[in-house]
């Protein structure tokens, strides 16, 4: 039996990779760090802009990596093991993390900012420039 997907019709052509990444988001189901995304009205003229932000308490700058690969927002966190420390008690565990997020076609990173327990990024999409490209037609005889 085949599988039947929404890319599948003769429509849609070269939206193999959108494909591919909606199945690993779909099996990215892990929800730590809990996030919030928002719109950030722009002024007059200035686009609006998203900002991103999770939920990293525990976590020092030089512990948290934000960069983009491949039209993907990667954040990752890694805590190190204090072995000097003598718990009693353990309740918040030193626990790594990576979460992506999918940037559509031009969406660019405009910075990070850790406060408060918070880490902030925010991302701009610019608006785009409206094109059409006349294709020639040959005749061949």
């Amino acid at each position: 039996m085949t599988r039947i997907t929404p890319f599948a019709s003769p429509l849609l052509l070269g939206f193999d990779s959108m494909e591919k990444t909606l199945e690993r988001i779909a099996k990215a189901s892990d929800g730590y760090p809990p996030y919030n995304i928002e719109r950030l009205r722009g002024s007059e003229g200035a686009p609006d802009r998203l900002r991103i932000t999770l939920a990293v308490a525990g976590f020092s700058e030089e512990e948290l990596d934000v960069s983009v690969e491949e039209n993907q927002l990667v954040i990752r966190g890694r805590q190190v093991e204090q072995s000097e420390r003598d718990y009693l008690y353990r309740g918040i565990a030193a626990r790594q993390f990576q979460r992506m997020f999918v940037l559509a076609e031009g969406m660019n990173v405009l910075g990070a900012a850790l406060r408060n327990g918070l880490l902030s990024v925010d991302l701009v999409r610019p608006e785009p420039e409206r094109m059409v490209k006349k294709i020639n037609i040959s005749v061949s005889q």
